[in-house]
């Protein structure tokens, strides 16, 4: 093994291959980075919509300079950081910080996911000081001089992003090792700039032209007796080449049985996760039978490998792949069936995970019920969206999937679940509360506002008034703020006292809160108890038991609501009422209401509700039913039998009856937010009509958010280009359109009646107008001829405020993006100040 030593007197860092490893004909030659530079810059990326980062506010302002040892970022500021000589240890990790942990991966059952989550909150804490910015080894900086150009793929453990060539990319954080990234090398120096620590890189090099990863496979399990014949699995494919690839097929043999499964186009030089559909009808014993997969072109095999699947009894816990309607992509849940077997009308115990736990393993924590079914979903990964966002989504598809297929007493579904499971226990409990007959989160945090756990926490407050309406728009995520929620419902929390992971202080915080106003609820600290002590730690009995005297009540027995939300995109009914609009967008809005069905009132209180909508389904045909709200005048009402739902809105002179507001106004079909066009089965539309600089940008974007949507979410999305955009091929999708209306050639087809336009020079918005070639944004707008979907925009009036917004904070949980948000490059340096403008259209989708 030999290496090039680093010296002061060499301006760039040169490093040599150490080792080349053969596979044979299919071989991949390996190269693992040991020598670099590495540079401690402050830097903020958490939950927030606001960034920064002064190493990248360097780069895209050209004032940056190429790396040497001892210099700083600029060459100017003797104060600054200064780039430091570092080389990796024997376990092949770049080591800035003594003593800081390794593999972030933990083999163990579900007490791993605490002590994962444990670790993860250390190194976030040295990471950053402060929820905000942080001083820390944030930068590597690597190189690799290549003979000639060709084709590689970057592997990087424990790294956020990375720039390669001067193109972003995302990371590996949680260092699970399977984020390949296949990328094209330019003969003699090409530079990588990893956003991280106690990372591990290395390059291979491919030698077909597309490959099959099984690494990250989303299998399904055999179950025998039940219908095998259309199971569903997830490969990953990998083009390594610099041309859109057509014509793929990927064929699969399991016991003679073979199919077939068209690939869809992956872009050059990308990566997608393929659904394939297997018959393993054949398969009648339990066991780990073969599935042969093998990746055609044009009907030449380019590459081939084998998985397993697991064959087991309808009595063992397993796995079941389903098409999820966010983005098409394969997900799957987890069944422990009751004892005897799945029973229609039995109970449904719905058990969401904690940090870096797969649903399987979650469902294996449990022994199996003789009154009921559990069903655990993913939250798209492991650690994926803390069960919010696109978690949430998860947990309601796989909601909905479960009782399609196990058909459970509707009355009697539970809702538990440990550590980040524990959160979104509480989350989905104060959020849903009409879908619970109890819920019981297990070493539990209620909010990310007081525990952040890997991406940091909520803040609390702004820095100033326009950073406090971004915040405001992960107020959903605050269930503090809504605990009057739970009064329906009954609550168990279990927690260990010995909890160093998440720390008994906030079950006891709860249990103070409840105690001031909830009539059902039951509190147990486990002597001694770790954060995982035992499978008790969600296997409690005592806990079951408490289910078993809950039943989720039906509409006619319902005649009080008390219910808040801040978004009726996200949750809006509860049983008979809806928030259907709201005066103020995403503050908390609020409804006390009374039903009397033998003297025909609904009386109450409102606050922060624009439009109310009531279901009179339970009053009797033709009785005239007086609605009082607010103390403000009567309205009567002939119930209808036409139509059992009314609609009221609030004017200066008080409440009055109206017809069902236009699908086109805002509701809970539609509520805008940015987040929200992330779903529908989305396709991004990059531009093609900018410069060469602004062009290569619009791709590099649509890949770089491929690459962190299928790492945190498991996902995959269409990418094409403005000029395949077809309205009548996407019509029934929400769209993401990358760059400006002079850069896309899609924009002026879909945003012709949105009253935000950018431009190379300036955004319009409104009657305000903001100059400049560094402005960058994200804005959403409702997509016509469709009730519910959106077009999200991701934009910049210039290359450098079209790399601003590049990074996608909207994928780390509960972060908050209101309709449109427009910011100016220097916020990379200078944080909120450099906004220019947030906020959120009216009802109507007009700019205030």
């Amino acid at each position: 093994m030999t290496q090039k030593i680093f010296s002061c007197a060499v301006s760039k860092l040169i490093i040599i291959p150490f080792a080349f490893l053969h596979f044979g004909l299919l071989a991949q030659n390996k190269y693992r980075f040991e020598k670099g530079l590495y540079l401690q810059i402050t830097h903020s990326y958490g939950r927030e919509a606001v960034y920064s980062d002064e190493f990248l506010w360097n780069y895209y302002n050209g004032t940056f300079i190429e790396p040497k040892e001892g210099k700083s970022i600029n060459g100017k500021q003797v104060d600054q950081a200064k780039w430091t000589f570092i080389q990796t240890d024997t376990s092949g990790f770049f080591r800035p910080s003594p003593g800081m942990g390794g593999n972030l991966r933990n083999p163990n059952n579900p007490a791993g996911p605490g002590r994962i989550e444990k670790i993860a909150n250390s190194t976030s804490t040295q990471q950053n000081a402060n929820p905000r910015r942080g001083l820390g080894p944030t930068y590597l900086y690597l190189t690799y001089n290549a003979k000639k150009a060709q084709a590689a793929i970057l592997n990087i453990k424990g790294n956020s992003a990375v720039l390669i060539n001067g193109e972003l990319h995302s990371g590996d954080p949680y260092r699970m090792g399977w984020l390949n990234i296949p990328v094209q090398l330019k003969k003699g120096l090409n530079e990588f700039y990893v956003r991280g620590i106690l990372v591990q890189a290395e390059l291979s090099f491919p030698t077909q032209p597309a490959i099959l990863d099984i690494n990250d496979a989303t299998l399904p399990d055999i179950v025998l007796g039940k219908n095998n014949s259309k199971l569903l699995a997830g490969v990953v494919v990998i083009n390594n080449t610099s041309k859109n690839m057509y014509d793929l097929n990927i064929e699969n043999t399991i016991e003679g049985s073979t199919s077939t499964t068209p690939v869809p186009v992956i872009p050059a030089y990308s990566t997608r996760k393929i659904s394939v559909q297997i018959d393993a009808s054949k398969i009648v014993a339990i066991g780990s039978p073969t599935v042969k997969l093998g990746l055609f072109k044009k009907g030449k095999l380019i590459d081939q490998k084998n998985i397993n699947l697991r064959s087991v009894s309808a009595s063992t816990p397993y796995r079941h792949t389903f098409t999820s309607e966010i983005d098409g992509s394969l997900q799957y849940f987890a069944v422990n069936p009751a004892t005897g077997g799945e029973k229609s009308g039995d109970a449904l115990f719905f058990s969401v995970h904690g940090a870096g736990v797969e649903a399987l393993g979650q469902a294996q924590a449990y022994h199996a019920k003789d009154w009921g079914t559990l069903v655990a979903p993913t939250n798209r990964r492991p650690r994926g969206f803390n069960w919010e966002d696109w978690g949430r989504l998860d947990a309601l598809e796989v909601l909905a999937l479960a009782k399609q297929t196990l058909k459970p007493d509707t009355q009697r579904v539970y809702l538990t679940g440990h550590s980040m499971g524990g959160h979104g226990t509480w989350f989905l409990g104060a959020t849903y509360p009409d879908k619970w007959a109890a819920i019981a989160p297990c070493a539990g945090y209620p909010t990310l506002k007081g525990y952040g756990s890997a991406d940091g926490l909520i803040p609390e407050k702004g820095r100033n008034e326009m950073e406090n309406i971004l915040l405001r728009s992960s107020n959903q995520s605050d269930v503090i703020a809504y605990t009057s929620n739970y009064k329906p419902l009954g609550i168990y929390v279990l927690h260990g006292d010995a909890d160093r992971t998440v720390p008994i202080s906030y079950a006891r915080q709860m249990r103070n809160i409840l105690g001031e106003f909830h009539p059902d609820f039951s509190y147990y600290e486990y002597p001694g108890g770790s954060h995982w002590y035992s499978n008790e730690s969600v296997d409690w009995k005592p806990m079951f038991d408490y289910f078993k005297w809950h039943k989720r009540k039906v509409d006619k027995d319902v005649n009080k609501i008390d219910f808040k939300t801040a978004n009726p995109g996200i949750s809006a009914s509860y049983y008979w009422a809806t928030i259907y609009q709201q005066e103020e967008a995403l503050s908390y809005s609020h409804i006390q209401l009374t039903r009397d069905l033998e003297n025909n009132t609904i009386q109450g209180r409102t606050d922060n509700l624009k439009t109310l909508a009531l279901n009179l389904d339970a009053f009797p045909e033709g009785q005239h039913i007086n609605i009082m709200l607010d103390s403000l005048s009567q309205i009567s009402y002939q119930r209808s039998a036409k139509d059992a739902m009314i609609y009221l809105r609030k004017a200066k002179q008080g409440w009055q009856i109206i017809e069902k507001p236009s699908p086109a106004e805002k509701g809970p079909h539609r509520n805008g937010m940015f987040k929200e066009a992330f779903n529908h089965n989305m396709v991004y539309v990059y531009g093609t009509k900018g410069t060469p600089e602004e062009n290569k940008w619009a791709i590099e974007k649509a890949k770089y958010d491929a690459e962190s949507w299928y790492y945190r979410g498991n996902g995959s999305f269409d990418i094409i280009a403005d000029t395949e955009f077809d309205t009548t091929a996407y019509a029934n999708r929400n769209i993401i359109l990358i760059g400006n209306s002079q850069t896309n050639c899609a924009w002026n087809v879909l945003l012709t009646d949105c009253p935000i336009s950018v431009t190379s020079s300036a955004i319009k918005l409104g009657v305000h107008k903001y100059e400049g070639n560094d402005l960058g944004g994200y804005f959403i707008w409702k997509k016509q001829g469709s009730n519910i979907q959106t077009i999200g925009i991701i934009t910049g009036t210039g290359i450098k405020g079209m790399k601003a917004a590049t990074a996608n904070q909207y994928f780390a949980g509960a972060s908050g993006f209101p309709d449109y948000m427009f910011f100016k490059l220097d916020m990379l340096k200078y944080g909120p100040s450099s906004l220019i403008d947030a906020g959120f259209y009216t009802n109507d989708w007009l700019v205030e």
